[in-house]
């Protein structure tokens, strides 16, 4: 049918590491015509093609150019896999959005960067540190790495934990390598959670099930909040999930607290972690992202 988004494979470079990529273009396209571009990440032990290309359909039929892509190590890209290295995905992220700004149909003065769960850390440390980013909206975001780990466990999973951690800091140091271990050891899945984040994953080869003890150290030491405040005056819009047990709305909410002028919290109620990736719940998440980059980014 005539006027259907259209997508691509692409590849790119982030350190000199090879990262995979899709590039969506909207059905509207027209020759030599520059539209807003935005970036999406994804989450934690996400990959790009788990729930980013609806997304990306939505914002394509709003009128942007999107594109999505995959963290060292991670989906199709090169690099030791399944490591979190937080830093490492700015930098990635950072790439991505060189990549997005040197196509031909995108306005390289009008970019934005939208990221999910651990993405929507992501996206603020990345806004934070690059003035290429024109707007940014973070869903069901971090914003203090060790809190969040400390609120969703109880005291002694929590002394175990650290335990665990401060061991194989030590064997990564000796030998070079984190021991693996079931995902759900390290991201605890509430009861709401875990059927739905299980169905998203089934037959996603991209998805993994056993992480490094790694992602301790990684997540403790990460706190988006420290640098939120460096996005204004450049707009910042927070999504939480009203009755989120994986990623208390705490989190967004001390994001909002913290950031300077624009911004905007949107609570979605009575909504789960993973349910704003389907449904009502993401209608009224892509309502409000739509909303927003029409109001910084101008599509048409």
């Amino acid at each position: 049918m005539a006027n259907q988004p259209s997508s691509r494979k692409i590849d790119f470079y982030s350190e000199g590491v090879r990262l995979s990529g899709d590039l969506f273009l909207p059905g509207d396209l027209k020759p030599g015509e520059k539209r807003a571009g935005i970036l999406l990440c994804h989450g934690y032990t996400g990959v790009r093609n788990l729930y980013l290309p609806e997304n990306a359909r939505v914002l394509n039929e709003a009128g942007y150019v999107v594109m999505t892509f995959d963290y060292k190590g991670w989906g199709d890209s090169d690099g030791p896999k399944s490591r979190l290295a937080p830093y490492g995905r700015v930098i990635d992220a950072q790439a991505a959005l060189t990549f997005l700004g040197a196509q031909t149909m995108v306005d390289a003065d009008r970019l934005g960067i939208y990221g999910t769960s651990y993405g929507g850390a992501t996206v603020v440390w990345m806004a934070a540190v690059d003035r290429r980013v024109k707007c940014v909206v973070s869903v069901v975001g971090i914003g203090h790495g060790q809190r969040w780990m400390r609120s969703v466990r109880r005291p002694d999973e929590y002394h175990d934990l650290l335990a665990r951690a401060a061991a194989d800091r030590i064997k990564r140091a000796l030998t070079g390598k984190s021991e693996f271990v079931d995902r759900s050891e390290i991201l605890i899945p509430d009861r709401q959670s875990a059927d739905l984040a299980a169905a998203a994953r089934k037959g996603n080869p991209g998805a993994v099930s056993e992480i490094p003890l790694e992602f301790v150290d990684d997540t403790m030491e990460f706190h988006p909040e420290w640098v939120v405040d460096k996005i204004a005056p450049r707009p910042v819009l927070f999504i939480t999930a009203g009755d989120d047990r994986l990623v208390p709305p705490d989190e967004s909410e001390s994001l909002y607290r913290l950031a300077g002028e624009p911004k905007r919290l949107a609570v979605i109620p009575n909504c789960g972690h993973y349910e704003v990736y389907g449904g009502e719940p993401f209608r009224d998440v892509m309502a409000e992202t739509v909303a927003w980059y029409r109001q910084h980014l101008h599509a048409r």
